[in-house]
């Protein structure tokens, strides 16, 4: 579907984890079965629970897992950290960057354990008492983490600081670290306006890893009784089938490959997902995506 590009498929254990009302909620060994299942070689592992908690999964456990997944014939593409660096920032007598870099490293051990490559890391929410400043340093401390641990860590261009995608390759050139890159993914520069080849192209470079969902419109409205109209509102997302939404992947995933990138195209249902949150459903959606990737 890319031209001379084949990515291979890769399963988020997030599809599975009801995070969402209504979505079906697996353990993470019943996700790791579900993923063979259904045809993935790769998956990505959330990590907090109910999947892939610290808490629950030292290191001896961990190891038991990767041997787990390779029965199944998977694989770890992706341990998917969830950090906030301007966490409590009213408080600064709380060490919460110490907290949450103590966590990161957590993930990159575990990331080890599990033979994945890549840590997924957000950077923070926009917060009026946290220096913004203090981010690439963070992020550099962070990566010599993950440098120790034979890790990389990508930044994910999501809900937080850093979304758009200028603002992240500025922000990765100041880390200026090898092992801190991007997981760049196509929602948001849609989201937002952009031109998906353009974006596509200057993070190329900089991208480990993409993780795809798609989405159509659904515009909103608000009654005004005293000027009997209607008053437009920011228009809501409704995820649905791969292919069947408005953002261009085909051209995303091809300038991507066309930038060098070689790794795997993940799939995720994180939100409330047309036909609703049934594990049929589920399952439904992600042998469309597979189907959909290797057309």
């Amino acid at each position: 579907m890319t031209g001379n590009q084949k990515f291979e498929a890769c399963l988020h254990s997030v599809s599975y984890a009801g995070v969402w009302p209504g979505q079906a909620r697996l353990t993470l060994e019943s996700f790791l079965d579900k993923a063979a299942e259904l045809g993935y070689g790769s998956v990505i592992l959330m990590a907090k629970r109910p999947h892939l908690s610290l808490l629950d999964y030292g290191r001896e456990r961990r190891l038991r897992l990767r041997e787990e997944m390779a029965a199944r014939g998977l694989r770890c593409a992706v341990i998917a950290g969830y950090n906030n660096f301007s966490g409590d920032a009213e408080h600064p007598e709380i060490p919460q960057r110490e907290i949450q870099l103590q966590h990161i490293g957590g993930l990159c051990r575990a990331a080890r354990d599990l033979g994945a490559p890549v840590v997924r890391v957000f950077t923070a929410y926009e917060h009026p008492s946290w220096p913004a400043h203090t981010l690439a340093g963070t992020l550099r401390e962070a990566a010599a983490m993950a440098a120790d641990c034979g890790v990389t860590l990508g930044v994910q261009n999501h809900h937080d600081w850093a979304s758009h995608y200028l603002t992240l390759r500025d922000l990765l050139e100041e880390v200026d670290h090898p092992n801190c890159r991007a997981c760049f993914d196509a929602w948001t520069p849609a989201l937002q306006g952009d031109d998906l080849a353009e974006a596509a192209r200057v993070m190329a470079q900089w991208t480990v890893h993409t993780t795809a969902a798609d989405y159509q419109r659904r515009p909103r409205f608000r009654y005004n009784p005293a000027q009997v109209n209607f008053e437009a509102r920011t228009a809501a997302v409704q995820a649905v089938s791969m292919g069947r939404g408005m953002i261009d992947y085909r051209t995303f995933l091809r300038v991507l490959g066309e930038g060098g990138y070689r790794g795997v195209v993940a799939y995720e249902m994180c939100s409330p997902l047309l036909g609703g949150g049934s594990e049929e459903n589920l399952d439904r959606k992600a042998r469309e995506f597979r189907e959909w990737l290797t057309a």
